[in-house]
């Protein structure tokens, strides 16, 4: 009987596996960094090699280095950064050029174009996303519009699309597929009749010869070549990060709600089979879907905020400004101050998402006096974090009409107990971590447990969920609405930034 079932979550800044046992335990991990890519203002790239190497060696380490033989495995479950898009020749699997990144914004002014041209509603519509450069259906014209050839090639079926999750299991298996939950990330994919829609793709010029067939987040999508792990193993879950997130996080009710903090810091709300219209700039998702005889089925939905630059902002202050040596540091240094110090740290690096949609806003430090010390920053810093995710939850309740009793955490951040302490006090509610706090592995891992009856049921997943602490709100409400106050005028300077240096 297999043992365990083997999680890759390919994320943003990094490439893990994780073996996860019958109890939701994790048994083993593996982890490894790859480089990030700055060519311009606004631009964020990778070398979707650099994905594909990373996640296999990490992937490989993990049976090898803990024991593990591949007959132990029961199936394979991924999850990745959304929205990333890779383009690579169908014949020699190679990519055509960087991956463009989530984070990428070189594509602010195609969106801008589409809005005036009076095609926002539609897009919001069909996709249940706002018109930003985030989504990687803009990417995708942009490398069909700017690399040489690509287009003529793409309209011979030379090439292939995909987001992270398609171009591992391509380089996995040879299939060329993607899940649900990242199909309605692109733009591209009307999330009511579940598959691509044409005029969406002839609004942005792109054959849908390039495109990925869709299958559930649930079920067997197919095997990888034996050669990685020296037997095919079944590919059986997969879902974009924040949606496995959410599924690792049990939040399986209508209402409940998960926040991850990771590079991004992103918030969802199960609302059922049905997806909500969101009037206060939210996104409405497909979270996860389940195998049916002809295409997916049981499709869950979301409503999500999304906050652009969370943990990546200790990661800058590691390596940007270096007045910490390791990212574990930031509590140390913060705790080091009582408070703020007046100094409130807007992290826009690559504009602002939820609720602002901004593509021009950047990043900006306001407050500083001569007293302010790099535990300030520090501070400020991981305030930011807590800030924009109360400023996501207040958009979220005004759309569902539901007052939330708990928000439940997960992410690397989520282990920053100043950090939580201080989300409960801008929230006012409980603040609730888990034992296991790499619910998107996690998330990935049930998903593809239940598809091969490594794990029975969604009642059994459920019952492995487990608290690790709560952190109650302990902040009076005057103090609290102050801290907001100030920090909404720190976002208002930040606003637009970049726009006056657009060409007229």
């Amino acid at each position: 009987m297999s043992r365990y079932i083997l999680a890759l979550d390919q994320g943003t800044t990094s490439s893990r596996a994780i073996l996860f046992d019958r109890l939701g335990q994790i048994t083993a991990t593996e982890q490894k960094e790859f480089p990030q890519h700055y060519p311009q203002s606004g631009w964020v790239e990778h070398d979707a090699n650099d994905i594909w190497r990373s996640q296999l060696e990490v992937a490989q380490a993990v049976l090898k280095n803990h024991g593990i033989d591949a007959g132990d495995i029961s199936a394979v479950g991924i999850t990745n950064q959304r929205e990333t898009t890779v383009v690579w020749d169908r014949a020699t699997g190679e990519p055509i050029c960087p991956a463009i990144v989530w984070q990428d914004r070189r594509t602010a002014q195609l969106c801008d174009q589409l809005r005036e041209q009076g095609h926002e509603e539609l897009f919001l519509r069909r996709t249940g996303l706002v018109l930003d450069a985030y989504f990687s259906g803009t990417k995708l014209h942009w490398i069909l519009q700017h690399i040489e050839g690509a287009r003529a090639r793409a309209e011979r079926g030379e090439l292939a699309f995909g987001t992270v999750d398609s171009w591992v299991i391509y380089k996995l298996s040879g299939q060329h597929v993607t899940d649900s939950s990242n199909a309605s990330r692109s733009l591209l994919f009307d999330i009511h009749r579940g598959c691509w829609d044409s005029q969406l793709l002839a609004l942005l010029d792109i054959p849908e010869s390039l495109l990925p067939q869709v299958v559930a987040s649930s079920g067997i999508a197919a095997h990888t070549d034996a050669k990685w792990f020296g037997r095919a193993l079944p590919i059986a879950g997969i879902a974009g990060d924040q949606q496995a997130a959410t599924f690792g996080q049990v939040c399986l009710r209508e209402g409940m709600v998960k926040n991850t903090y990771g590079t991004g810091c992103f918030m969802l709300m199960q609302t059922g089979a049905k997806p909500a219209v969101s009037h206060n700039k939210l996104l409405t998702t497909i979270g996860w879907s389940f195998a049916g005889k002809e295409q997916p089925r049981d499709v869950s939905y979301m409503l999500e905020g999304s906050i652009f630059v969370a943990g990546a902002v200790v990661q800058w202050l590691r390596d940007g400004l270096g007045i910490i040596r390791k990212s574990g540091d930031i509590e140390t240094l913060a705790a080091q101050v009582k408070d703020n110090g007046g100094v409130y740290f807007v992290p826009a690096f690559t504009g602002l998402g939820t609720p602002h949609w901004d593509p021009y806003a950047r990043g900006s430090i306001s407050g500083l006096t001569r007293g302010a010390t790099s535990a300030h920053i520090a501070r400020a810093a991981l305030e930011s974090i807590a800030y924009q995710t109360a400023d996501v939850l207040d958009a979220m309740q005004k759309d569902a009409s539901i007052a939330l009793s708990e928000l439940r955490v997960d992410g690397g951040a989520a282990r920053n107990d100043l950090l939580m302490q201080f989300q409960a006090d801008m929230l006012g509610v409980p603040v609730v971590r888990p034992q296991v706090t790499e619910t998107t592995a996690l998330g990935a891992a049930f998903l593809a447990g239940l598809a091969t009856g490594f794990w029975s049921s969604i009642e059994e997943i459920a019952s492995l969920w487990q608290v690790d602490r709560r952190f109650e709100p302990q902040m009076d409400h005057a103090q609290r609405e102050q801290l907001l106050y100030r920090w909404h005028r720190a976002v208002d300077c930040s606003r637009g930034w970049m726009r006056d240096d657009q060409p007229a």
